[in-house]
């Protein structure tokens, strides 16, 4: 039986981590390692960590040099076979999520797989404003700045021993680079799981407004040259009309 290791990072959480840590409790898949990385908050998180501490498998709680250096931590911990990230805004779709990822996994006997997901209200998770599918993702779109969800991204331990985890330095575009450097430069396998696997709470720091916007735009530029994939500013602009046209319909899915 293959073990999945989980990790969540979180940082002054107290508002959405309970519902987080819950939906993990409460998969039906019997191997699941949880780590849950806490960069020292400052509100209740810490309490609600506690009170779930008999049933996460690892909590660290220390200050750290951002999002994707705490990723970084709980990789480092983590003794799975294979490794998915939990945001402390988001949680699985149903309880019967990690069964469905392994199972895929097992049938395709991929290194990494890759699914859709939801985006909800804060508050109203049950409420979905949008539908953001994978079904169409391939390489090549790498290029024009196109990638997976990237919650929904499960991968082989041993992909993470051999390839590095996340390089710091970016602030919103270090799950962008990871993707580009393991699938599009390693060619690592990968399969699509064609359903939502993850209910992604609006808004979140890759998405804060315009100067956000650009800012991982220009990231993502620098992504694709330190792997030496050709694209500019230009090609990754020529998104824009794709994504609305992927927003719109997403919009009518939901």
């Amino acid at each position: 039986m293959k073990k999945i290791s989980i990790i969540t990072v979180c940082y002054n959480s107290a508002e959405t981590i309970r519902d987080t840590i819950e939906s993990v409790l409460s998969q039906d898949y019997p191997s699941i390692e949880y780590i849950i990385v806490d960069g020292a908050s400052t509100d209740s998180t810490p309490e609600i960590l506690q009170e779930f501490e008999d049933r996460i498998d690892c909590i660290i709680s220390e200050s750290d040099r951002g999002i994707y250096d705490a990723m970084n931590k709980g990789i480092s911990r983590a003794s799975g076979d294979f490794i998915g990230i939990l945001n402390s805004d988001d949680v699985y779709d149903n309880r019967e999520v990690i069964s469905l990822v392994v199972s895929s996994l097992e049938t395709s006997g991929t290194e990494s797989l890759f699914a859709d997901l939801c985006i909800v209200e804060r508050f109203r998770l049950e409420k979905v404003l949008r539908y953001c599918s994978a079904k169409n993702f391939s390489t090549g779109k790498i290029r024009w700045g196109m990638t997976i969800p990237h919650p929904t991204f499960f991968v082989s331990r041993a992909v993470y021993e051999r390839l590095g985890g996340y390089r710091l330095g970016y602030r919103v575009s270090a799950d962008f680079e990871l993707i580009a450097r393991f699938l599009y430069c390693n060619r690592v396998s990968y399969s699509y799981l064609p359903r939502s696997i993850i209910r992604m709470r609006q808004g979140g720091v890759s998405t804060s407004g315009i100067l956000g916007r650009i800012q991982q735009n220009f990231e993502i530029v620098r992504a694709c040259r330190e792997n030496e994939i050709y694209t500019n500013i230009f090609m990754i602009s020529i998104k824009i009309p794709f994504k609305l046209f992927e927003f719109l319909r997403g919009l009518r899915a939901s």
